[in-house]
Formats: structure tokens, sequence, C-alpha cells
């Protein structure tokens, strides 16, 4: 099974993906893609690492390249988060550049295929209506075409509004 979980930033979108993955047995995977660029990052990364351990996680970190990863049991992956995901591929010098799109997609698809449930969480940062510089334009079409894939693809799509999740595909029955 594939769901996506979208919303804003501090919409409480992460603390619902967690609760969903709690409901199944383990293994539980974390594909975390922060990239670490500070002391400061360094220190975010290890409070979130001993946090999920004891929701009995394996953590894995997996800032670009998706489609290395794999999980060595059978389980409950969550994927933390597109909108990271997506910024490293398109500017780390590693990263997949103009290819993000289909590089991030067929990386979700590898991933999926390795367990018996993936949550992705995504991000919901295409209200502004503003125009936008050519970098960020590239960033938010990119990650829109991400998140939209996705959709198509998940049995369950979910936007977290100030904590309360608001299904568009699937239902509640996850």
């Amino acid at each position: 099974m594939l769901t996506l979980v979208i919303g804003g930033a501090a919409s409480g979108k992460s603390a619902y993906a967690e609760s969903l993955t709690l409901k199944f047995p383990l293994p539980r995977y974390y594909v975390a893609t922060m990239q670490v660029w500070d002391e400061e990052c360094a220190k975010r990364v290890e409070k979130h690492r001993a946090m999920r351990k004891e929701k009995q996680f394996e953590t894995i970190e997996s800032p670009i390249s998706l489609d290395k990863i794999r999980i060595p049991n059978r389980g409950m992956v969550l994927l933390e988060d597109l909108g990271n995901l997506t910024a490293n591929e398109l500017y780390d010098p590693k990263g997949a550049g103009v290819n993000t799109a289909e590089a991030v997609l067929y990386g979700v698809e590898i991933l999926y295929k390795q367990c018996e449930h993936l949550i992705v969480v995504g991000n919901e940062v295409f209200s502004g209506g503003a125009a936008y510089a050519d970098e960020t334009d590239l960033y938010l079409k990119a990650l829109a075409q991400i998140q939209n894939g996705i959709a198509a693809r998940a049995d369950h799509v979910c936007r977290v509004v100030c904590g309360i999740p608001v299904y568009y595909k699937g239902g509640e029955k996850v």
C-alpha cells in the first residue's frame, strides 16, 4: 500500500504520518532525506534519530538517490520528506539536476517494491500565488510533478491542516 501525506509547514503532517506507521507491525524504517549542512542541522538530526528510536524505527539516511536504498526486511517504510529530497536532488552536484522529478519518482517506486506499506510525506508549498525566480520555479515544478505522480499511484492521499487529516483519495482506512 502507498500513502501520500501532504501539508504545510508545522501542519502536523509528519506527526500524523508517524502515527500511521505505528499502527503496523515491525520492522519499521524511516528514510530521512535531510542534508546535514551545519552543527544546528546535526543537532536536529540527532534529536530526531533519538525520537524515532523510541518508536522502534530503523533510520536510513538518504538525502539523494532513493533508488540505491535496499530495505533489509519487508515492513513499514516512512519517507520524510519530498521537499528536502527534491531540493537535494535538484541542487546537490551529485543529485539528478534537471532530471529530479524522474529520479525521485523512480526511487519511490523502487522503495515501494521493497516494503509492505510506504508512507511518503510531502509539502504544500503551492498556494503562494506569486511569480518566482527561475530556481524557485524550477523547484516548485519538480516538487509538483513528484507529488502529482505519487498521488496518482497512491492508494491513499491525505492533506493535514492544523493537525486534522483530510483524505482526498482512499478514505481513512490506512
